[in-house]
């Protein structure tokens, strides 16, 4: 189960679609999971003021508080200050300090990357792995290696793993395929479970960075974030749900030609995939081809307009046919910001419908370095304790 894209139906949402009754424990459950989420988002609060938030009665939410309390997802802070008549309530708040998470960003270049985090995404201390030319089992061992190095300096107890890798990952954690670490059907979840002895989640990087601007970032619910890194790709939420689609490959644009005009030959095999415009590599390319002519400047607003202009008409029919608001770019600031950026926006104003004020905002993702560990951690949260 995954952040977003797996949350659970409300118990109306069940009965209307399969017909079956609704069991006890299904209710709870969710109750449980919305005073964890409520405590997550609106810090420490007493039993009352949970109460009346939740529209529950004061004994439901005390037998609640309790059950997550002998769990350790919730802790007593002590009275408040607040004066009111009777003994002084009693703070209760998630388990902050007392449950850790670990986060895996596997797509950067040359370079694994994880950390411990707690449970406001703050990252409380990282790790990384350099690699070459490693693939293959290679690459999976030097990620188990890392993971390992992780769970070993965790200063609480762990609710689980996150991973966000390069490549196309089904719904049981395993990567189909990525073709830079020459990866086939490679079972990373159950991998790592079995190292570990942890709950893992495996999720494409795109789609881990859309699970941190959207909650950490306050992305919009209709959304699609591109993370541009060596190679291209994009997470959805529509509706405030992750999209997956048909075969796990929704947001997969890298390889999607752009323009009839030709351009540089693709990895793939392909003439004028996104990647050969848009991939950081690509960019710093063109880039270094740039500065060495007659007008580097100039020659390098041309270079970033265009990838930025390429972008924009992929994105186009996407955000046309789903109808969302917000386009968020995460990568190396010093390339996306200016006149690439301002490419995508007046490019994609060119080609949607016209409506004022404007249908879709464009900006860029704060903090990208850790965007796909922080969306990692996310992915865990919302599986083991229903906070997203």
């Amino acid at each position: 189960m995954e952040a977003l894209r797996d949350r659970p139906r409300t118990d109306r949402q069940r009965t209307d679609r399969t017909g079956a009754a609704t069991l006890p424990s299904d209710g709870r459950a969710h109750n449980l999971s919305l005073v964890r989420q409520t405590l997550h988002s609106a810090g420490a609060m007493s039993r009352a003021d949970l109460s009346r938030t939740l529209g529950l009665t004061r004994v439901t939410v005390s037998d609640l508080v309790s059950d997550l309390l002998e769990r350790g997802h919730v802790v007593e802070l002590g009275h408040s200050d607040e004066v009111r008549p009777g003994k002084p309530a009693i703070l209760v708040d998630i388990n902050r300090r007392g449950l850790q998470v670990i986060g895996m960003d596997l797509a950067e270049n040359s370079v694994l990357r994880a950390a411990v985090l707690d449970l406001d995404g703050n990252i409380l201390e990282r790790f990384e792995r350099t690699i070459a030319s490693e693939t293959g089992r290679d690459v999976v061992n030097q990620v188990l290696e890392l993971a390992s190095e992780a769970v070993d300096r965790a200063t609480a107890t762990l609710l689980g793993i996150g991973v966000g890798t390069p490549g196309i990952v089904n719904a049981e954690g395993v990567v189909t395929t990525a073709p830079n670490f020459d990866w086939k059907d490679v079972a990373l979840r159950d991998l790592l479970q079995e190292h570990t002895g942890l709950p893992t989640l495996v999720s494409n990087d795109a789609d881990a960075a859309v699970h941190a601007d959207h909650t950490f970032g306050g992305g919009s619910d209709d959304m699609v974030l591109v993370k541009i890194g060596r190679g291209v790709g994009s997470g959805l939420i529509v509706g405030g749900t992750r999209a997956r689609g048909a075969h796990s490959a929704a947001g997969e644009i890298g390889h999607v030609t752009v323009g009839t005009d030709g351009g540089t030959v693709c990895k793939c095999g392909k003439t004028g995939c996104l990647e050969t415009w848009m991939s950081v590599p690509s960019l710093e390319r063109a880039l270094a081809e740039a500065a060495a002519s007659f007008e580097p400047d100039a020659a390098a607003g041309v270079v970033l307009r265009e990838a930025g202009e390429r972008l924009a008409i992929a994105l186009a029919p996407v955000v046309g046919a789903l109808d969302l608001g917000e386009v968020v770019l995460s990568g190396p600031r010093e390339l996306l910001e200016g006149p690439l950026l301002y490419a995508v926006q007046q490019t994609l104003l060119e080609r949607l419908l016209h409506q004022d004020p404007s249908p879709v905002s464009v900006r860029l993702a704060a903090n990208a370095q850790d965007i796909v560990l922080r969306g990692a951690a996310v992915m865990v949260l919302w599986d083991q304790l229903g906070v997203a």
